[in-house]
C-alpha cells in the first residue's frame, strides 16, 4: 500500500545515500563529508531522479545546524585557544581578511554587489572542523605545537563566524545598500537592539545556565538511567537553542553554541558528548545532503573561470596567507606549510553563512553553487595537498623530530609496565589503585578534557588515539606486560587489540565490553580477559547473597 510519507522518504533517501556516498569517499581516503555533499547532490532538484523535499530538508538541516553548533561548543576549549593565542588569534583574523579581501575581489569582476562580496569572502576565509580535525589525526599531529596552532587558530575562526551570524541581520539593510538617510539611523538602533539582546543572552547564560545547567545534568545523572542522561543533553542543546531565539531573538547557531560552551565545562562533558554522538551525527549528515540538495552542478559549465578562480582563493590564496603569517611570527617553514595545508578547504560554517546570505538577500544564487562548488572540490583534494606538503623535505624533518620525541618518551616508560587505554570512569579508578600498589603503567588517551584531568592526577598521559600510527610503539607496547582497554567501546577495543598483538603478540590485554554482541566480537579476537559490566555486577550480588546470613526459620505452631 502506497504510504504518502515525504519526512520518511526525505530521511531514507538522506541517510540511505550519505552512506554509499560516504564509503565511496572514505574508499579513495577523502573526507566523508565530500560523499555527503554528493549524496545532497543526487538526490537534489539539479539532478534526475528522485527529488527530496526541499522545505523538509531545510527544517532537518536547521535541526543539524544546532546539534553541529552544540558540538562544536562542547569542544570548545579556552584553554587551548589561550596556549596559542599569540599567534592563533592575530593569525585568524590576518588570515580571514585576506581571504574575504580577495572573495571580494572577484565578487566585484564578477559585477556583484558590495555586500555579496563580503559574505562569498567570508565564506571562503573559514575552514572546516571536521575536516581539519581529521587530517590532523591521521597524521597524529593534534597534540603537537603546529596541530594545537592549528586548531587554535580554528577556533578562532568559528567564533569570528559565531559572530558574523549573530550581526548578518541586522546589518543586512546597510550592506545592501537599501536605508538611507532617516532610515540609517534605525538600522543603527536595530543593530544596537541586537547587541543589547546577545549581551542579554550571554548574561542570563554566564549567571543562571552555568549553575542551572551543570546542577541539572549532574542530578540526572545520579538518577542512574542512561536514557534519560541522552534526553537530558538534548533537551539542553535543543531547549537553551530555541529558548535563545524566541526570548532575545538570537540565532539558533549561537543558542546551541553556547549550551555546548557551557556543558563543555562539566566534568560530565565527555558522557554528554558520547551520548549524543549517533542523533548529532545523524543530523550532521542529513545537514551535509541539505547542502548539497542546494547546488547546481551546471555551474561547472556555466561558470568554470568564476570556479576555478574560488577553488583558488581557497586552496592558493588563504593557504598562503596563512603560511606567510606563521612565518613571520619566526615558526619553521614546515611548521607553516602544515597550518597552510590544513586550512585549504572550507566547510560547514561556510555552508551556513552562504544559507543565511542568500536568505537574506546578501548574496546571489550564483555566489552560494561556488561555495558549495569549492567546497566539494577543496573537501576532495585537501588530503592530497597534506600528502604533498608531508614529502617536503623540511616538514618530514619536523615530523621525524617529533616522531623521535615521542620514541624517546616511549623508550623512557619503564620495563613490564601496563598500558592504560582510557581515562574515564572506569580508567580513573584503575589508574589510582595501579599507582597505590606501585605498578608501573602510561594512560593513553585522545579526549583533551580527559587528558588534562589525567596530568592534573599527577599521571602520564600520550594524548592520542591508540588506533593511530606510533602511538602503542611510544607507550612502550613492546616492553608491555598488560594492555588495559578501559574505554567503553567494546569493537574498537578489539581494533587496538589486534594492533597491539601484532607489536607484541605476548602481551596480557584486558578490554571492556557493554553488550552480548561486544563479548562476542571480543572472543572471536581471542582477547583472553573480557569485563562486561553487568556480569560483573551480576557475580557480585550473587556472591553478596550467598555470603549474607540466612533469616531464621519460622518457630513451628504449637
Amino acid at each position: 500500500m502506497h504510504h504518502n510519507a515525504p519526512l520518511i522518504a526525505m530521511i531514507v533517501a538522506g541517510i540511505v545515500g550519505a552512506f554509499f556516498m560516504g564509503a565511496l569517499a572514505h574508499k579513495l581516503k577523502v573526507s566523508p563529508i565530500a560523499g555527503y555533499l554528493l549524496a545532497g547532490v543526487l538526490v537534489g532538484p539539479f539532478t534526475p531522479g528522485y527529488v527530496a523535499d526541499m522545505g523538509l530538508a531545510n527544517q532537518l538541516a536547521e535541526l543539524g545546524v544546532i546539534l553541529l553548533m552544540f558540538g562544536v561548543g562542547l569542544h570548545f576549549s579556552l584553554r587551548d585557544l589561550l596556549a596559542v593565542k599569540n599567534i592563533a588569534i592575530p593569525g585568524a583574523v590576518a588570515q580571514i581578511a585576506s581571504a574575504t579581501l580577495l572573495g571580494m575581489g572577484l565578487s566585484w569582476v564578477m559585477g556583484w554587489s558590495l555586500a555579496g562580496g563580503f559574505v562569498f569572502g567570508l565564506a571562503l576565509s573559514v575552514a572546516s572542523t571536521v575536516v581539519l580535525l581529521r587530517a590532523l589525526q591521521a597524521r597524529n599531529l593534534v597534540e603537537t605545537e603546529r596541530g594545537r596552532i592549528a586548531v587554535g587558530w580554528l577556533i578562532v575562526e568559528d567564533l569570528v563566524m559565531v559572530l558574523a551570524l549573530v550581526l548578518l541581520p541586522p546589518l543586512a539593510g546597510i550592506l545592501n545598500g537599501t536605508a538611507g538617510g532617516a532610515g540609517s539611523s534605525e538600522i543603527w538602533v536595530a543593530i544596537a537592539i541586537t547587541v543589547l539582546k546577545v549581551a542579554a543572552f550571554f548574561a542570563v547564560m554566564l549567571l543562571i545556565g552555568r549553575r542551572v545547567i551543570p546542577a541539572s545534568l549532574h542530578w540526572v545523572a545520579h538518577t542512574g538511567s542512561r536514557e534519560l542522561f541522552r534526553l537530558a543533553v538534548l533537551a539542553i542543546a535543543l531547549g537553551v537553542a530555541f529558548g535563545a531565539a524566541f526570548v532575545f531573538d538570537v540565532s539558533f547557531a549561537l543558542g546551541a553554541f553556547f549550551a555546548g560552551m557551557i556543558l563543555g565545562e562539566t566534568p560530565l562533558s565527555r558522557r554528554a558528548a558520547e551520548e549524543t554522538l549517533p542523533l548529532r551525527d545523524a543530523f550532521a549528515v542529513l545537514f551535509f545532503v541539505s547542502v548539497g540538495m542546494l547546488f547546481n552542478p551546471a555551474v561547472l559549465l556555466e561558470q568554470p573561470l568564476p570556479l576555478l578562480a574560488t577553488v583558488a582563493i581557497i586552496v592558493v590564496g588563504k593557504s598562503l596567507a596563512a603560511f606567510f603569517i606563521v612565518r613571520a611570527f619566526g615558526h619553521s617553514t614546515g611548521k607553516a606549510l602544515t597550518i597552510a595545508a590544513s586550512l585549504a578547504q572550507i566547510g560547514e560554517f561556510s555552508f551556513i553563512l552562504a544559507a543565511l546570505g542568500t536568505g537574506l538577500g546578501l548574496l546571489p544564487a550564483e555566489g552560494r553553487d561556488l561555495i558549495l562548488a569549492g567546497a566539494i572540490i577543496s573537501i576532495f583534494v585537501n588530503p592530497f595537498i597534506f600528502a604533498a606538503i608531508m614529502r617536503r623535505p623540511e616538514v618530514r624533518a619536523a615530523a621525524n623530530a617529533e616522531a623521535d620525541a615521542e620514541a624517546d618518551a616511549g623508550e623512557a616508560a619503564p620495563e613490564r609496565h601496563v598500558i592504560m587505554v582510557g581515562y574515564g570512569r572506569v580508567g580513573s579508578l584503575v589508574a589510582q589503585q595501579l599507582k597505590s600498589d606501585k605498578i608501573p603503567f602510561v594512560i593513553v588517551e585522545d579526549q583533551s578534557d580527559t587528558a588534562e584531568q589525567a596530568e592534573r592526577d599527577g599521571f602520564e598521559v600520550l594524548r592520542a588515539n591508540a588506533l593511530d600510527p606510533g602511538i602503542l610503539q611510544s607507550a612502550g607496547i613492546d616492553r608491555a606486560e598488560t594492555l588495559l582497554i578501559a574505554i567503553p567501546e567494546g569493537f574498537e577495543a578489539g581494533a587496538i587489540f589486534v594492533r597491539a598483538r601484532e607489536l607484541n603478540p605476548g602481551v596480557r590485554a584486558i578490554a571492556r565490553a557493554h553488550s552480548d554482541a561486544e563479548v562476542d566480537h571480543l572472543t572471536q579476537l581471542q582477547v583472553p580477559d573480557i569485563v562486561m559490566g553487568e556480569r560483573e555486577i551480576a557475580v557480585r550480588i550473587i556472591h553478596l547473597l550467598g555470603a549474607a546470613p540466612r533469616p531464621p526459620a519460622a518457630s513451628a505452631p504449637v
